[in-house]
């Protein structure tokens, strides 16, 4: 069966093509820039990568660029697009209405659109895209799957914040968490890795790259996260500041910062960048600072501290941890960050290996043979789960 995976954005739009069950990757690409005099189109397909320039003027055009490149006759994936039988779509926000993925009908996007205020960068986007991809595959089964399902799990004591509780039932201001797509996959293959039941496994997940969330999985299931009501909270980030003292907000709309100044701030100008003063993209911060770039290695020691505390944190609340996943972006591929993330915490059984801890890819242990709680780098694959979850629903 073939199944498309879709996560579209504000002015873009990912795809993988799969066949499954097998999970094989048949094609994948993204059109960018949708909206702009010239868009383009990136592939790799049919053994062949390559860019060009395309006319997509809205969601609309760029789904017909994708099944366009899916069936051309050079780098083609497909015969015809009726060969695909399902499409599945990455969702951000699910509210507390979906604790799991569904199939789409006119319900889900009423309630995709009515949770739009608390995702407003991701929301919106993510329906053009169900629309375009149902209005070009009317056949195809259509499922959402949302970022947020797997935290359904976490407990009310870990979800509400200290505010009045009407707030909470007046506007749903919770915990809510992200990158649930993420953490579940990895902490599925770590389990696997394991030799163990999910169901038998605690974990803590650290998913790092541009955004950072931090996941406590207790037996299979999210228990606690770092990212809250939006994606601003946890660890600090590539541009967002992460946790804030509340009260900074209001010290500085006194001293003449709009909201709007202070929104811009917090989730684009702080983070890694903000304390750098030079870049987000930890590969640049590590280059600097091994050049003697000061505000760089502070920037990497802030982001390092932060992730520890939540693992020091996590590991309290979970009571024994059988494994630390590294994965994402910075997570993969930073053999730096792992090691000052996990150094000095002998106490709660995490030590590092060196050597193993080099850097390769896919999965692999990177904890020392007399480290209580194993340590694993798994190469996260959203797409993967969301097209498992797809094909479940098109049998």
């Amino acid at each position: 069966m073939k199944v498309l995976v879709i996560n579209a954005g504000s002015s873009s739009i990912k795809y993988q093509l799969f066949e499954m069950p097998a999970a094989t990757v048949l094609a994948r690409g993204m059109v960018e820039r949708i909206g702009s005099e010239q868009s383009g189109l990136s592939y790799h397909q049919a053994g062949q990568k390559g860019s060009r320039d395309v006319q997509a003027g809205d969601h609309q055009q760029a789904m017909g660029v994708i099944l366009q490149a899916l069936t051309d006759a050079q780098i083609g994936a497909l015969h015809d697009i009726q060969e695909i039988a399902a499409v599945g779509h990455r969702v951000v926000h699910g509210g507390e209405e979906f604790t799991d993925s569904v199939k789409i009908d006119p319900d889900v996007l009423d309630s995709i659109e009515r949770f739009a205020d608390l995702a407003p960068l991701h929301n919106p986007p993510n329906l053009t895209g169900i629309r375009a991809a149902q209005q070009a595959l009317p056949e195809a089964v259509q499922v959402a799957c949302f970022d947020t399902a797997f935290h359904a799990s976490i407990p009310k004591a870990a979800y509400l914040y200290g505010l009045p509780y009407e707030i909470y039932e007046q506007f749903r201001v919770r915990r809510y968490g992200f990158h649930g797509t993420s953490h579940r996959y990895v902490a599925r293959r770590a389990a696997a890795l394991l030799e163990r039941d999910p169901a038998a496994s605690n974990l803590i997940t650290c998913h790092l790259g541009n955004g950072c969330s931090i996941t406590a999985v207790k037996e299979g299931k999210s228990i606690d996260t770092s990212m809250g009501l939006t994606p601003l909270e946890g660890v600090v980030m590539g541009t967002r500041c992460g946790d804030l003292d509340p009260a900074i907000v209001f010290y500085l709309t006194d001293k003449g910062y709009s909201i709007e100044q202070l929104n811009e701030m917090c989730n684009k100008k702080s983070g890694l960048l903000g304390i750098s003063g030079a870049s987000n993209d930890m590969r640049n911060l590590v280059d600097l600072a091994e050049g003697g770039h000061e505000r760089a290695k502070l920037a990497i020691d802030i982001f390092c501290y932060r992730i520890k505390k939540y693992i020091g944190t996590y590991t309290a609340v979970l009571g024994s941890v059988d494994a630390v996943v590294f994965t994402g972006g910075i997570g993969e591929n930073s053999p730096l960050i792992r090691e000052q993330v996990c150094s000095n915490l002998p106490q709660i059984g995490i030590e590092i290996d060196s050597k193993r801890n080099a850097g390769r890819s896919g999965e692999y242990l990177i904890s020392a043979e007399r480290s209580r709680v194993r340590v694993y780098v798994i190469a996260t694959d959203e797409e993967a789960a969301i097209a498992a979850d797809t094909y479940q629903f098109a049998r």
